[in-house]
């Protein structure tokens, strides 16, 4: 006979007492977990804190260049600046530290900038594979391969060789290619300081009178040759000579034309000497850019005119942000003999003469040119390699005056740079 089986005993309800007990247990046990996240949290906060506050005492990892949102730290800019100052020595990173400071900042600023335009407009990019064999090439310098060996060396060098090998991509785009052909002129040309001059050197060029003889008697282009042979119009000097070049036929001369922007090594002064002390001068100044402009002042400043004001207005030289004031000059100050000559020997108080100086830069200028021929012609490889370079500089221009470029560099973190590139030669 099976036996009968037990009848489950029925659990008995918790009572009142037991549930209260439960309860604060389970209260205490959330107090105890809430409490440790809020203990990690805050021991992680402070790690965090200190951690930034580290990274942010720490000049290295200062953020001292961005380009579109990609950061640079004064780390990888002393990198750079270590690299384009490899060859000089202590004296010589002492004078012309920031001379190498400037160069190494604007080399991070052309080489990103690269990178982001030939990806982003042109679609070009290079493999990593292309990369690391350049690399490798570049190992087989010592030198060269020692500093590859380091990691933050190795990604300045990564960067260097992503730029150059952009550089020739970019170039072969901007290539017109072998056997191109486009319409050129031979032109002669002469930059003439005022109207007057102009008129005087086209009265004569009418009647007979040569071309290149004027232009080596009165031209002061000095940045230009007279005869720039055959050349396209995107490589002729400036807009004034192409759209004239252009517009003309072949034997024509043009009339002047005005160009505001012309650059010509030659200038004139006014100087008018306030006070004499010892070896030095007080005086105040104006450079102008023709003869006759500078007798027009003169003739002003007879009549009551502020020497100050017109200086404000009309001079080319840095003082006129100063009215032209220029304080404690000693002889070679302004890299003019021809300025001391007059200046250190003139009566006070009064305003010189106009004093020719082929020595200094002022702009504005009348152009005259004349064209000799004009055609197609297939270009010279010199041509052609003028024309690519051209048109990648430009293209480069064009996409960085749209960039957000930041240098925060100032005097004083350049001058930290320049002293940690030091002491890396010279540790103690």
């Amino acid at each position: 006979m099976a036996k009968k089986q037990k009848k489950a005993t029925p659990e008995q309800a918790p009572s009142k007492h037991q549930l209260g007990k439960w309860q604060r247990q389970e209260r205490i046990r959330r107090i105890v977990i809430i409490a440790a996240i809020v203990f990690l949290v805050g021991i992680s906060s402070w790690v965090g804190y200190g951690f930034y506050k580290d990274y942010k005492n720490d000049p290295l990892r200062q953020v001292v260049i961005e380009v579109n949102g990609v950061t640079f730290n004064m780390e990888y800019f002393v990198d750079v600046l270590d690299l384009y100052s490899a060859g000089a020595n202590a004296t010589e990173l002492y004078y012309y530290g920031n001379y190498y400071a400037s160069l190494a900042a604007d080399t991070i600023i052309h080489t990103e900038s690269l990178i982001q335009a030939a990806k982003e407009e042109l679609g070009i990019e290079i493999a990593s594979n292309d990369i690391d064999a350049k690399l490798d090439e570049l190992k087989q310098n010592a030198d060269v391969k020692a500093r590859l060996n380091d990691k933050v060396w190795g990604r300045v060098y990564r960067d260097l060789v992503t730029a150059s090998l952009l550089e020739e991509k970019v170039g072969e785009h901007f290539d017109p290619g072998a056997n191109a052909t486009m319409e050129e002129a031979y032109v002669q040309v002469m930059l003439l300081e005022s109207q007057e001059v102009a008129d005087d050197v086209m009265a004569r060029i009418e009647a007979d009178g040569n071309f290149t003889a004027l232009a080596d008697q009165f031209s002061c282009n000095s940045s230009v040759g007279h005869d720039l042979g055959w050349l396209p119009k995107e490589l002729m000097p400036n807009a004034s000579i192409a759209n004239a070049a252009f517009n003309l036929t072949s034997g024509e001369t043009s009339q002047p034309i005005y160009d505001g922007n012309a650059t010509k090594k030659i200038g004139y002064w006014l100087i008018e000497v306030t006070a004499v002390q010892n070896q030095t001068i007080n005086a105040q100044v104006m450079l102008l850019g023709s003869e006759v402009e500078a007798e027009r002042i003169r003739a002003e400043l007879a009549a009551g005119g502020n020497f100050s004001a017109l200086a404000g207005n009309y001079s080319q030289d840095e003082s006129k942000a100063e009215g032209g004031k220029l304080d404690g000059l000693k002889r070679g100050d302004m890299g003019s003999t021809i300025f001391d000559q007059v200046a250190f020997n003139m009566t006070l108080n009064q305003v010189s003469e106009p004093v020719k100086d082929e020595s200094v830069w002022t702009t504005g200028g009348h152009w005259i040119v004349k064209v000799i021929d004009r055609g197609d012609r297939q270009l010279d490889e010199q041509l052609r390699a003028q024309l690519k370079n051209k048109r990648y500089g430009d293209w480069l221009d064009a996409w960085t005056k749209n960039n957000r470029i930041e240098d925060r560099l100032d005097q004083a973190t350049t001058q930290w740079a320049i002293d940690e590139v030091f002491d890396r030669r010279n540790p103690q």
